[in-house]
């Protein structure tokens, strides 16, 4: 990484929970960032979608070669929509593609996804820097009423 970028962070030493389930996830798909300890991580959510991704796999969700077709998928939408492929996108096409399988698998669906993304969003407008984010019922609250759904 040149000057002044983010250091990547990796799952770290081996005696961790998961790491052997991110390094077997990292083998099946490969196109995963990684360095010489395994999968790295620009964001703190980068790492949470990995893991979200590897529970979700571990309870037979989905398969690994499930996993990167849809990966693969996403990757060229979004190639086709301009993105320059720098790299710097990938764990929103990974996150992108984990929304698509849960919704596919009848675990969510696209409107339930929105709601919580835009609490979310309003969760973290109201959250001191540096503080964690926390979702309350007005989190919701906000959406449902911009979207005329009930409150």
């Amino acid at each position: 990484m040149g000057p002044g970028s983010r250091s990547q962070r990796s799952l770290g030493r081996d005696d961790q929970p998961g790491v052997d389930a991110a390094r077997r996830a990292a083998r099946e798909v490969p196109s995963i960032p990684r360095d010489a300890e395994g999968p790295v991580f620009r964001e703190p959510w980068e790492a949470q979608a990995f893991a979200m991704t590897l529970a979700l796999h571990e309870r037979k969700m989905f398969t690994w070669p499930e996993w990167a077709a849809t990966l693969a998928d996403e990757i060229k939408r979004a190639q086709g929509a301009g993105d320059p492929d720098t790299g710097e996108t990938y764990y929103r096409h990974w996150l992108n593609a984990l929304e698509r399988l849960v919704a596919e698998k009848g675990v969510t669906d696209p409107a339930t996804l929105a709601r919580y993304q835009h609490a979310w969003d309003h969760a973290a407008d109201r959250t001191p820097h540096g503080q964690p984010i926390e979702l309350r019922p007005d989190d919701f609250h906000d959406h449902d009423e911009r979207d005329g759904g009930p409150v």
